[in-house]
């Protein structure tokens, strides 16, 4: 099983054997700006999902704490997140995340895209009940540089380029997906739930050779970081 390990503002440290990984899709707030986007993905041939938040199980060992994602095309993509995660203690906990996406495969069943290429998590997280009151105000954003034929996108000087910016108030909360998770009998130590991501301000860009996402708490200016690069996996033989 993946282990995974968080450092605390306290300075104490978290772990979590992760057991189970989901990662919820289609998760606005506004669920008329949902099937809005649902509509506008069905043009570029991504299948509608039957019902709407939806809810996709991921291989556990995909949720990694990692510095760089192998591509096997130029047409993967990280979006940023936030992930809800129970530790060992069975704690709540709150980090960010990216789900690194295979836009290819998408078009051919979302849930396939999802086990494609790894969830990328922090190696900071705050406990849940800390930021509970102001959930809607954290920020999360994401910034991508260079493109993956580069290998990486740090060294190769392109400036850096903000691609999704948001809130909290953006996506359906943490406590939503608690309860879900209650209710079906997984908010239980070793499950990690990834939120579902806010929209690109520049879907062209998204095919970077590197990605940082940040999730921001201005009422103590507390950030939580990751980033990595996205590496072309050599050419198959056969």
């Amino acid at each position: 099983m993946t282990g995974l390990s968080f450092t605390l503002p306290d300075g104490t440290r978290r772990t979590v054997t992760v057991k189970r990984l989901l990662n919820a899709g289609y998760a606005g707030r506004s669920q008329e700006d949902v099937a809005a986007h649902v509509a506008e993905l069905a043009e570029l041939g991504v299948p509608a999902p039957s019902t709407t938040p939806a809810l996709y199980p991921v291989s556990p060992y995909l949720a990694q704490q990692t510095g760089t994602v192998l591509a096997q095309h130029g047409k993967t993509s990280g979006e940023a997140e936030w992930a809800l995660v129970v530790d060992d203690t069975g704690d709540l906990l709150l980090t960010a995340a990216c789900d690194h996406t295979d836009r290819e495969l998408e078009t051919y069943g979302v849930a396939w895209s999802k086990n494609a290429a790894p969830d990328v998590l922090a190696t900071s997280a705050w406990r849940l009940d800390d930021v509970a009151d102001r959930i809607d105000s954290l920020t999360l954003r994401a910034w991508v540089s260079g493109t993956p034929e580069d290998a990486s996108g740090t060294g190769t000087g392109t400036a850096e380029q903000l691609i999704q910016d948001g809130t909290g108030a953006d996506l359906l909360t943490p406590h939503h997906w608690a309860e879900v998770l209650r209710e079906r009998g997984e908010l239980e130590p070793g499950t990690v739930l990834i939120s579902g991501t806010i929209p690109m301000l520049n879907g062209d860009g998204q095919f970077a050779g590197h990605w940082r996402v940040q999730l921001g708490d201005p009422a103590t200016g507390r950030e939580i970081s990751l980033d990595y690069d996205v590496v072309p996996m050599p050419e198959p033989i056969g």
